[in-house]
């Protein structure tokens, strides 16, 4: 009886500390939870099966640990989890070669302080320089700052 309840709390804590350490770092619990069981695992083995076999599970427990590490490690099979793409595009980026400054426009959305607003065919995010703007009223291109396009109200 003592094997199995070492056996699983062994398993368990080996499952638990490798789940922390290569798909979910940082999250700390999983990791403690694991050598919270690995300790009373080995506490058990010791206790109940001496010395000498505490000592050889335990070494054995370690090797078998650090190799599942390495061979999760060096297999890559966290890059499966992994964000790999990047998105290179920016807001208003396409339809900032469109516009120009004094362009007029509608304002789509309420503009506090920014919002959506139509440009010719174009429907872009803008942002005003001062009070907030209605739906529906004439804005005006003032200026364009990194990917930002600013308005105001147009009379």
């Amino acid at each position: 009886m003592e094997w199995m309840a070492i056996i699983v709390l062994l398993v368990f804590s080996l499952a638990l500390i490798v789940l922390e350490i290569i798909f979910i770092p940082g999250t700390t619990i999983f990791g403690l939870a694991g050598l919270i069981l690995a300790v009373i695992g080995i506490f058990i083995s010791f206790k109940s099966l001496g010395a000498v076999m505490g000592f050889s599970i335990l070494g054995g427990f370690v090797a078998l640990t650090g190799i599942a590490l390495v061979y999760g490690l060096r297999s890559g099979v966290w890059r499966k989890f992994a964000l790999n793409h990047t998105i290179s595009s920016k807001v208003n980026d396409e339809n900032k070669v469109l516009l120009k400054i004094g362009d007029m426009g509608k304002a789509i959305s309420t503009l506090k302080p920014s919002g959506k607003a139509q440009f010719n065919e174009a429907i872009v995010e803008v942002h005003t320089l001062g009070p907030f703007l209605e739906a529906g009223c004439l804005v005006r291109i003032v200026r364009f700052d990194t990917n930002k396009i600013f308005v105001t109200a147009s009379e």
